[in-house]
């Protein structure tokens, strides 16, 4: 059984979409600025893959990222910012879902009622549990 853990993270499509992510390739996730989002980047180890979604435009899972680089300093933190202790990873694009899956087909599915994307929808970087990954690649018509 491997060890992969699986994550959400959010960005607003018109500031940093999942066509920006593939033209990119590997892009540093960075601009976290939650302590518990920024915990759950700290959790992060090489290899595991995190579901990319829109946030505001679209609320959909669009495709999938695999972690290509463990936690390191935020290089867009402000010098003069306070809790300077920020970091991001390393993003790769691995693959596109063929059918988007919307907020609105999750809060629907009682089976993902307890995934954080329900439950603390202002969270930008999330676990999701195996089960969750498995259900999330089926709706949007992926191998997971």
């Amino acid at each position: 059984m491997s060890s992969r853990s699986y994550w959400l993270v959010k960005s607003e499509p018109d500031a940093f979409s999942w066509d920006q992510q593939v033209a990119n390739g590997i892009e540093p996730w960075t601009g976290v600025r939650n302590h518990m989002a920024k915990a759950n980047l700290k959790a992060m180890k090489t290899g595991d893959r995190a579901f990319f979604y829109h946030s505001n435009i679209g609320k959909e899972i669009v495709g999938v990222v695999e972690v290509a680089r463990e936690a390191y300093p935020d290089p867009t933190v402000q010098p003069d910012d306070p809790k300077g202790d920020w970091v991001c990873v390393d993003m790769k694009a691995l693959m596109p879902l063929k059918t988007p899956v919307t907020l609105a087909t999750i809060k629907a599915d009682p089976t993902l009622a307890e995934i954080a994307l329900v439950r603390m929808s202002r969270l930008s970087v999330m676990p999701i549990a195996p089960e969750h990954w498995k259900a999330l690649c089926k709706l949007g018509g992926i191998k997971a």
